[in-house]
């Protein structure tokens, strides 16, 4: 039984809610097996079609917990390699979610925190979010949150913010792409659902195809990018989910996959 995650299923939605709220929802061994755990069951759950990523109490997440931190202090090389290991298929599973990943952000999202945010693929902030990755304050650097991080803000504000370690507000993470809309915490749930529910709109077949697309195009060669792009959109026409929109729109009605 989870201890430090709870789910949530309620067709078509799924709520995944770190739980650790007495310390900010910060990453330990626990968390962060319960938390991969939790994202891997959802690849063949065709019941889940959204999943919310949240969390309890003040913080959204710390980073990592100050009891796990030291025991790396005395962890061996290979101990360490594998720590490192299980945090980076953590990150994995939430960013290769075949189902949309919407982020709820309240108070802190700080180092590995923040490489959640970045595995979302819309989070929206109330503006007191904060942000940072701070690492390099510890002497350490973001490391498995480095590919997912970088995709999302890019090269150059990575770049600054990796090094200097400095925090910033909810403003500066939606005008880099960190964050996708801020509103005001009494609009956050509210926010929440009409982003979740513009998502049931949408043919959840494309959307997970869309995904794998997207992660495709950043290390395929162009001339086998190109195939691929040729190859999924044939697909998808001919498909039930993409015949059955192509119909719809054509006899301007709603699709059958999209939620009341």
């Amino acid at each position: 039984m989870a201890t430090t995650v709870s789910i949530e299923r309620t067709p078509p939605i799924t709520r995944i809610t770190l739980n650790r709220p007495e310390v900010h929802n910060a990453f330990n061994e626990t968390l962060i097996a319960e938390l991969t755990e939790a994202f891997e069951s959802l690849r063949e759950d065709a019941a889940t079609r959204v999943v919310i990523l949240q969390s309890a109490g003040k913080s959204f997440c710390a980073g990592a917990d100050l009891n796990w931190m030291g025991k790396m202090v005395g962890y061996s090389f290979a101990e360490n390699l594998d720590d490192a290991r299980a945090l980076a298929r953590m990150f994995e599973a939430i960013d290769h979610c075949p189902k949309p990943v919407v982020g709820r952000v309240q108070g802190a999202a700080m180092g590995g925190g923040a490489g959640l945010v970045a595995v979302c693929d819309v989070a929206v902030a109330v503006p007191d979010a904060k942000f940072a990755f701070s690492e390099v304050k510890l002497g350490l650097i973001p490391a498995v949150i480095t590919p997912y991080v970088l995709r999302k803000i890019g090269y150059g504000h990575a770049r600054a913010l990796f090094i200097t370690g400095e925090r910033f507000d909810a403003e500066t993470a939606l005008r880099i792409g960190l964050v996708q809309r801020v509103v005001p915490a009494e609009q956050l749930d509210a926010e929440i659902d009409a982003v979740v529910q513009n998502l049931l709109q949408n043919g959840p077949n494309a959307m997970a195809a869309a995904k794998m697309l997207l992660h495709a195009a950043l290390v395929l060669p162009p001339d086998e990018l190109r195939s691929l792009t040729v190859a999924r959109i044939a697909e998808l026409r001919v498909s039930d989910e993409g015949q059955e929109g192509i119909r719809a729109f054509l006899e301007k009605r709603k699709p059958s996959f999209a939620a009341d």
